[in-house]
C-alpha cells in the first residue's frame, strides 16, 4: 500500500504542474461546461417568453370573402395582412421563407357558408420549418376555435342544445411538481457530469502508459523494486483523484449556475441546493474507479499519446451512450437498469432532481454493480503490466 501511495503522490504532483491536465480536468470542464449549459438554457428561456408574448402574423388572400373570420382572429391578437394570392403565389412565398403561413379564403366560401355546407380555408405552411411551428398551431386551434363556435350558434338557432356537442369534458388533473418538471430543461445534466467527469482523468490515463512509452521512460519505471500493479494502481489513483475533483467542481458549478437560469417563469423548481449536490457527488464516486480503469485499458494497448487520445476520445462515448438512449427510448428505473453503470447514476441524478424516493434496493444495486465492474477493471489493468508487449 505504501508503495501505491508513494506513486499516487508522485503523479499527482506532477499533474497539478502539467498546464494541459490542469486546464482539461479542472478548469475547462467543470466550469465552462456548466457555464456554456446555462448560458443555452437561459437563452431558451428568454426566447421562449419572447415567443409567448409575440404577435403572430398571418398572411390572408382574399379576405373580404370572410370578414368575420378575420375580427375573430384579430381578436385573439393575430396580424392580418391582406394579399392577393394565387395557389401558385401561396406555395412559392411559404417555400421561399417570404411568408411563414398564408390563408387561403377560397371562392365559394361565401355560398358554402350561407347554405350551412362546410365552407373551405387553405392553409399553406412549410412543415419541415420548426421555427414557425408555434405559430401555425397556434392559427390552426384558432381557426378550429371559430368552427366550434359556429357549430354551437348554428344549432341554437335551431332550438338545440349546444351541450348535447360535448358529450364528454375532459379536465386534466396534473400530478407533476415544479421540481419534476423541471426535468424536461435538465435532461442532459447528467451526461455532463459524467461525461466532465470521464474527461478529468483522461489526460492522466493516456499518461499512464502511452506517455510513459512516448517518453522512454516506461521501461526504467518497470525496473524499479516495486509490484508492478502497484505502479499502474498507483497511477489509477492519481486520476481517480482528478476525476473527483472534476467531479465536484462541475456539481458546484452546476448547483450555482442553476440558481439563476430562470425556470420559475416557467412553473418549474431547480432542486439543486448543497445537499442535493453533494449526494449527486456521492452517487457518481462507484463510476470512478470503473471510468479510470477502462481509459488505462485502453491507453494500454496503443502505441502513442496522439494514438491514445484518439481512441479514448470513443471510449467517453461507451459510459454516456446508456443515457442517450434513455433519453430516446424514455426509460424508467427497473432493477435491470440499476445493474447498468453511468445508466444508473443517470437514473439516480433524475430521481435527485424530481425530488423523487429512491428506493434502498436500486442504490444498493447501483453502487454494488459499478463498483464490481470496476473493481474487474482494476484487477485486469494490473495484470496488463505484466505485459511485456508493454514495452513494445
Amino acid at each position: 500500500m505504501w508503495a501505491i501511495l508513494s506513486v499516487f503522490r508522485k503523479e499527482f504532483r506532477e499533474n497539478l504542474r502539467d498546464r494541459r491536465t490542469l486546464i482539461s480536468a479542472l478548469i475547462f470542464g467543470p466550469l465552462f461546461g456548466p457555464l456554456l449549459f446555462g448560458a443555452a438554457l437561459s437563452l431558451s428561456i428568454e426566447r421562449g417568453t419572447s415567443e409567448a408574448d409575440k404577435q403572430v402574423t398571418l398572411a390572408v388572400s382574399h379576405a373580404e370573402r370572410a370578414p368575420n373570420l378575420l375580427a375573430h382572429l384579430r381578436q385573439y391578437g393575430v396580424k392580418v395582412e391582406s394579399v392577393s394570392y394565387d395557389d401558385a403565389a401561396a406555395r412559392e412565398a411559404v417555400k421561399e421563407h417570404r411568408r411563414p403561413m398564408v390563408l387561403m379564403v377560397t371562392d365559394d366560401f361565401g355560398s358554402r357558408f350561407q347554405a350551412s355546407q362546410p365552407a373551405q380555408l387553405l392553409l399553406y405552411v412549410d412543415s419541415s420549418d420548426a421555427n414557425n411551428s408555434k405559430d401555425v398551431s397556434r392559427i390552426r386551434v384558432l381557426l378550429s376555435h371559430y368552427g366550434s363556435l359556429l357549430a354551437r350558434l348554428r344549432i341554437m338557432t335551431r332550438g338545440v342544445d349546444p351541450l348535447v356537442l360535448s358529450p364528454i369534458v375532459i379536465h386534466d388533473v396534473d400530478v407533476s411538481t415544479p421540481a419534476s418538471r423541471s426535468v424536461l430543461a435538465l435532461g442532459t445534466l447528467s451526461y455532463l457530469v459524467l461525461l466532465t467527469m470521464l474527461m478529468g482523468g483522461m489526460y492522466l490515463a493516456i499518461d499512464a502508459t502511452a506517455g510513459e512509452r512516448e517518453r522512454g521512460s516506461l521501461e526504467p519505471l518497470l525496473t524499479v523494486p516495486v509490484r508492478r500493479e502497484h505502479l499502474i494502481y498507483g497511477k489509477m489513483l492519481a486520476t481517480c483523484a482528478f476525476m473527483t475533483l472534476s467531479l465536484s467542481l462541475t456539481v458546484s458549478a452546476f448547483a450555482i449556475v442553476l440558481q439563476f437560469a430562470g425556470l420559475e417563469r416557467f412553473g418549474m423548481s431547480v432542486n439543486f441546493g448543497p445537499l442535493v449536490a453533494l449526494t449527486v457527488i456521492v452517487f457518481c464516486l462507484p463510476l470512478v474507479p470503473l471510468g479510470a480503469a477502462l481509459m488505462t485499458i485502453v491507453a494500454a494497448f496503443t502505441r502513442s499519446y496522439r494514438e491514445a487520445q484518439t481512441y479514448l476520445g470513443l471510449v467517453l462515448l461507451v459510459p454516456t451512450l446508456p443515457l442517450v438512449f434513455a433519453g430516446v427510448l424514455g426509460l424508467r428505473p427497473t432493477a435491470g437498469l440499476m445493474a447498468v453503470p453511468s445508466l444508473s447514476q443517470h437514473f439516480l441524478i433524475t430521481s435527485l432532481l424530481r425530488d423523487e424516493p429512491i428506493p434502498g434496493g436500486f442504490l444498493a444495486l447501483s453502487v454494488g454493480v459499478t463498483l464490481a465492474v470496476g473493481a474487474i477493471l482494476v484487477f485486469i489493468a494490473g495484470r496488463l503490466y505484466h505485459r511485456e508487449a508493454l514495452l513494445g
